[in-house]
């Protein structure tokens, strides 16, 4: 049988995109996945999450989606970001083909999550719907693993065109809401690497913006 694990990375940050992760692998292979050292992305270094996701490329299938701040932003403004999130789950389940998903709820209803992703991942597919998956079963953290470090590298890119001060994009690390405070104080245009519907914005915005937030809302 062929399962298949779903994770994001990102959701939390108010920088970058929100990336969701799967991986896919006959059930026989299921032990393998934990000896090549497959867990919660959470518990790795960078350099490690790397490592593991090269072993698991050798494995199995992967498959992500990239979900851009402005697509969160108009999500988190109509009330949908967990149907947005069981859209993205559904399309990579149904990329990777499986009889079996098993996913880290978003939702704090853990089988209502279950059933927006399996209305979205197509028939015959049974959706296993669990909060803290990545860190319990194996698959879910192989699928974190993916997603983060697809995150990962797209903050590089990020990095690399708008600089290294940028930071891990989340709203707890203070090199991150330093950077977007100085940014904002010069910036003409909205940023498309920030989430303005995320509540961090209101301590983040410069005492004297080149603009307002208003007019960076998209």
């Amino acid at each position: 049988m062929r399962v298949v694990g779903v994770d994001e990375a990102g959701r939390g940050s108010f920088v970058g995109p929100l990336v969701v992760g799967a991986f896919a692998v006959d059930d026989s292979a299921l032990e393998s996945i934990r000896a090549a050292g497959a867990r919660d992305s959470k518990e790795l270094r960078p350099a490690a999450r790397e490592e593991v996701y090269a072993r698991l490329g050798r494995l199995g299938d992967l498959a992500s989606v990239a979900l851009t701040p402005r697509v969160v932003d108009r999500a988190v403004r109509n009330g949908g970001l967990n149907d947005l999130e069981a859209e993205a789950f559904g399309t990579v389940i149904r990329r990777l083909g499986a009889e079996e998903a098993r996913v880290d709820a978003c939702d704090t209803n853990e089988a209502r999550f279950g059933r927006r992703v399996s209305a979205r991942a197509g028939g015959g597919v049974r959706i296993i719907s669990r909060h803290h998956a990545d860190r319990d079963d194996p698959l879910v953290g192989a699928a974190s693993i993916v997603a983060k470090v697809r995150r990962d590298r797209a903050l590089a890119r990020l990095r690399a065109a708008v600089g290294d001060g940028i930071g891990s994009g989340y709203p707890s690390d203070m090199q991150t809401v330093e950077f977007v405070r100085a940014h904002l104080q010069q910036a003409a245009v909205a940023p498309p690497w920030l989430r303005f519907s995320w509540a961090t914005m209101t301590r983040v915005k410069p005492v004297a913006p080149a603009v307002t937030l208003d007019q960076f809302t998209p």
